[in-house]
């Protein structure tokens, strides 16, 4: 099997004092709109996960965090049609401001075991057990 064109996608679960995840909610004109995911985005050449993810979090939502908040979780790697997508998931726990919708998106701080309920591109999935097994006592 030949690879596809690999994207490297970088993600967070932002987890507020009440054990709670923020998911955004893709605006109408971009792909796979409607679908609820955990804030992020596309690497630009160069840059490592946690700078793309930092300028990511103040891009999308207006807020600061440093690497030293950021912890690296896991991983999915998913073969969409066009190409094949490898996403580090990382926590945190730790910003300065107020998550705010700053590019059409919808939010919701959601509990985990109401994460599954939040329909989700097929690579966020595998996620979402993942998160609940950490943040569910």
């Amino acid at each position: 099997m030949t690879a596809s064109r690999m994207t490297i996608v970088v993600a967070v679960a932002l987890v507020d004092a009440d054990g709670r995840v923020l998911l955004a909610r893709r605006p109408a004109g971009k792909a796979m709109a409607g679908l609820w995911e955990f804030p992020g985005g596309k690497l630009h050449s160069g840059e490592t996960p946690e700078a793309g993810l930092i300028r990511e979090l103040r891009e999308e939502l207006g807020i600061d965090t440093e690497e030293s908040c950021l912890a690296p979780f896991t991983f999915a790697s998913h073969a969409y049609d066009e190409f094949h997508l490898l996403m580090p998931l990382y926590v945190c726990r730790t910003w300065q401001g107020v998550p705010a919708p700053r590019e059409g998106q919808r939010l919701a701080w959601v509990r985990p075991a109401a994460l599954r309920d939040y329909p989700m591109p097929p690579a966020d999935k595998p996620l979402v057990a993942m998160l609940r097994d950490l943040l569910l006592p």
